[in-house]
């Protein structure tokens, strides 16, 4: 897998404002509160009375690989119905061989042409990376291997003027597109990486 990149990207406004983010839900009391609701939730798909709608055919206009702390899911980002998008969510964009595996899936089987890697301002991965840098205290259980992976973009940029949060989620979400480029699973595929903010909505290309 590639290494993190040297140089620090910088972002290119594309497309317009995306839609507003949806009210947050309210969070359940309990485990069988949150169960009850996502089988509310599939009641109304079942019954064709989602909120959404589905797409009719199984063939995404991209793969889109995001963090699962980002405010929004990529099918809202990118104003998609389901099936549009062929998406998953990794801490950071951290990058495994499952997650590989599925997006070389998108991209061999059902023919996506793109794969777009989302990152985004205020992440919580890139934080708790950051903390453990700066105070050298241990990570707890698997998010050890999230704070390995991040902490080279962390390190690279460390020196930076601004903030460093900000360059280190940038430097993070371009190494995961170079590796993803530099894997012969994915030739024929355009792989690109970008930032959403969650102020304006917009989505911005990282060279």
């Amino acid at each position: 897998m590639a290494r993190n990149p040297t140089a620090l990207p910088t972002a290119t406004a594309v497309g317009a404002q995306a839609v507003a983010h949806s009210s947050a839900a309210v969070v359940p009391a309990s485990a069988s509160a949150a169960l009850d609701e996502l089988l509310q939730g599939n009641r109304r798909y079942a019954t064709g009375r989602s909120r959404r709608r589905r797409a009719a055919a199984p063939r995404p206009l991209a793969a889109v690989l995001g963090c699962v702390d980002s405010p929004a899911a990529p099918e809202l980002v990118f104003d998609q119905d389901l099936g549009d998008l062929l998406s998953m969510r990794t801490a950071g964009q951290v990058l495994d061989e499952a997650v590989l595996g599925s997006l070389q899936y998108g991209v061999q089987e059902l023919r996506v042409p793109l794969v777009v890697v989302l990152g985004h301002d205020g992440c919580g991965a890139v934080a708790a990376t950051l903390a453990r840098l700066r105070t050298g205290a241990p990570v707890p259980g698997h998010l050890e291997l999230l704070a390995d992976q991040i902490a080279p973009a962390a390190l690279r940029t460390r020196s930076l003027p601004g903030d460093w949060a900000e360059h280190t989620m940038r430097a993070q979400t371009v190494w995961a597109r170079d590796a993803i480029r530099a894997d012969c699973g994915f030739a024929g595929a355009s792989v690109m990486a970008a930032r959403f903010d969650s102020g304006s909505g917009l989505v911005s290309l990282l060279s």
